[in-house]
């Protein structure tokens, strides 16, 4: 009985360190698998990524008021009119670059969702306030003005975190 415990451990010392040798092995090529395939994935998401950047900064851009007044034109267009068309641009604008949030943090797309949340509260805010008797003109001028004296406007928070993800991706 001696006799066979002689050989019985040793060869189990040698089979346990055997089987965390290959252990360590095989968990270490699994690691280096993952790590090449997540750096294959990298050169073709890179550029989608960098693409979902400038789709959401170009929304961002096209939402502020004085680049959704720009092609309009407000003659015999009432404010009522002209609140509703704004409003819908913001929504088909946001609609159209609603899938671009897969690729950006969800800190990120929270303040692109604030700017548009706000803009549109923005744009419903001064329709109440002009007079009855206002014109679409005079609703544009204060859209303008109250919003470009307003402080840092949420389209430039999410601005700047868009462009502040993108450079921590490059």
């Amino acid at each position: 009985m001696l006799e066979i415990l002689k050989f019985t451990i040793p060869a189990l010392i040698v089979l346990a360190c055997t089987w965390i040798v290959m252990r360590q092995l095989f968990k270490n090529e699994e690691e280096k698998r993952m790590w090449e395939l997540k750096k294959a994935s990298q050169k073709e998401i890179s550029p989608v990524r960098l693409r979902a950047y400038e789709r959401l900064c170009l929304l961002l851009e096209r939402t502020q008021p004085e680049h959704l007044l720009m092609d309009v034109d407000m003659n015999g267009l009432s404010v009522q009119d002209l609140q509703k068309h704004l409003l819908r641009t913001i929504r088909l604008e946001f609609d159209h670059n609603m899938s671009q949030q897969i690729y950006v943090s969800d800190d990120t797309w929270a303040k692109v969702m604030q700017a548009r949340n706000e803009i549109a509260a923005f744009v419903n805010a001064m329709a109440i306030q002009l007079p009855k008797n206002s014109t679409a003109m005079d609703y544009a001028k204060i859209l303008m003005t109250a919003y470009n004296t307003n402080g840092e406007t949420p389209h430039e928070i999410a601005l700047t975190a868009l462009k502040e993800e993108a450079r921590g991706m490059l």
